[in-house]
C-alpha cells in the first residue's frame, strides 16, 4: 500500500500502536453490536440481549487492553483507529447491514469476530519480534474469547423456542416488505404490459417502435405501482415494514416485468423477436406461479391455471387489437 501514504502499514506500527489500534477497535465493535441491539429490539428481543451481551463482552476487552497500555506506555492513548492502518481489517457501517435480515445480521457479528481473530494470528505469523508477537497472539485469542463468549450467549437468551419464533417473525417481514410487492409488482408488469406490446408489434410489424411501447410501458408501470405501493401503507399498523422498501420492490419489479418481454424487440426480425417474447412470457407466468407457490403457499397448478389464464386474455386482446 506504498500509494497510500496517509495509511500507515500494519507492520510499521510500535507495540503502542497496535494496543491503540486494538483498543479503538473493540470501542467499534462494541457500538457496532449496540446499534444492532437498538434495531433488533422491537422485533427480537432475544437476539438483542445477545448483541447487548456481545458489546459488554467487548466494553470489558476494551478496559483489560487499556489497563495493560497504562501499566506498558502510560494514560495518554496514542488516537489511531482502522481507516489510519492500510490493510486493517474494516467494518461496514450501520446502515448498510441494519437493512439485512435477522439471519445475515447474525452472520455479520460472527464474520467480524472471526476476521479480528484471523489478522490477529497472520500478523503474530510476520513478526519476528518476540513481545509484538505475544501481543498480537493475546488479542487473537480475546477475539476468539469474543466468539465463545458470543455462543454462550446465545445459548442462554436464544432458546429453540424463541429462535424459532424470531426466524419466523422475520420470514413474515420479508414476505410483507419485499415478497407481496415485489410479486404484485412482477404480475402487474409481466400481464398488464402484454396488451400494449403485442398490440403495437401486430399493429406495426416495426421492432424497434414495439421496443419503445414496451419500454415506456414498463418504466411508466413501475413508476406507478411504486409511489403507489409507498403511499398506500406506512407500514406503522400494518406491521408491512418500510413503505419506500415496498414501494422499490413493486416499481423494480414492474419494470422488469414489462421489460422482460420488451427486450426480444431489439431483434430486428419481427416474428424472431415475437416468438423470443412469447417464450419470455412463458417464463415469466411460470415465475409468478413459482413465486406464489414457495412464499404465499398457494398450490402450484392453481397459481399456473390463474397466472396463464389472465396472461392468455390479456395476450389476445392485445393481438387482436393490434391485427385490427
Amino acid at each position: 500500500m506504498r500509494f497510500l501514504p496517509q495509511r500507515k502499514r500494519f507492520k510499521d506500527l510500535t507495540e503502542q500502536e497496535v494496543l491503540a489500534l486494538a483498543i479503538s477497535s473493540e470501542e467499534d465493535d462494541a457500538r457496532i453490536y449496540r446499534g444492532y441491539a437498538q434495531r433488533l429490539r422491537e422485533e427480537f428481543p432475544e437476539t438483542a440481549k445477545v448483541f447487548d451481551g456481545m458489546a459488554a463482552e467487548e466494553d470489558e476487552h476494551r478496559k483489560r487492553l487499556i489497563d495493560l497500555h497504562t501499566d506498558r506506555f502510560g494514560a495518554v492513548i496514542p488516537l489511531i483507529r482502522r481507516e489510519h492502518v492500510a490493510g486493517y481489517i474494516s467494518r461496514r457501517p450501520i446502515w448498510l447491514v441494519e437493512n439485512l435480515g435477522l439471519e445475515q445480521i447474525r452472520a455479520e457479528a460472527a464474520q467480524m469476530e472471526a476476521q479480528a481473530e484471523a489478522f490477529y494470528l497472520a500478523a503474530a505469523d510476520r513478526t519476528s519480534d518476540a513481545a509484538t508477537r505475544k501481543l498480537l497472539g493475546d488479542l487473537a485469542a480475546a477475539e476468539a474469547g469474543h466468539q465463545h463468549a458470543a455462543d454462550t450467549l446465545a445459548e442462554t437468551h436464544l432458546t429453540h423456542d424463541a429462535r424459532e419464533a424470531e426466524d419466523r417473525s422475520a420470514h413474515r417481514k420479508f414476505i410483507l416488505t419485499w415478497v407481496q410487492p415485489g410479486l404484485a409488482g412482477l404480475m402487474d408488469g409481466s400481464v398488464s404490459t402484454l396488451a400494449p406490446i403485442f398490440a403495437a408489434a401486430f399493429a406495426t410489424q416495426d421492432t424497434w417502435n414495439t421496443f419503445l411501447v414496451g419500454l415506456a410501458a414498463s418504466v411508466g408501470a413501475g413508476i406507478s405501482m411504486g409511489f403507489t405501493e409507498a403511499a398506500s401503507d406506512d407500514g406503522e399498523l400494518s406491521g408491512r415494514g418500510s413503505p419506500v422498501k415496498r414501494g422499490v420492490a413493486s416499481g423494480v419489479m414492474t419494470t422488469l416485468g414489462g421489460l422482460g418481454h420488451a427486450l426480444p424487440y431489439l431483434i430486428p426480425d419481427f416474428w424472431t423477436a415475437t416468438i423470443t417474447a412469447i417464450i419470455v412470457v412463458f417464463f415469466e407466468l411460470w415465475a409468478i406461479a413459482w413465486i406464489q407457490n414457495k412464499y404465499m403457499d398457494t398450490p402450484f397448478f392453481r397459481a399456473a391455471f390463474q397466472v396463464v389464464l389472465g396472461g392468455a386474455l390479456v395476450f389476445a386482446a392485445g393481438v387482436l387489437i393490434g391485427s385490427g
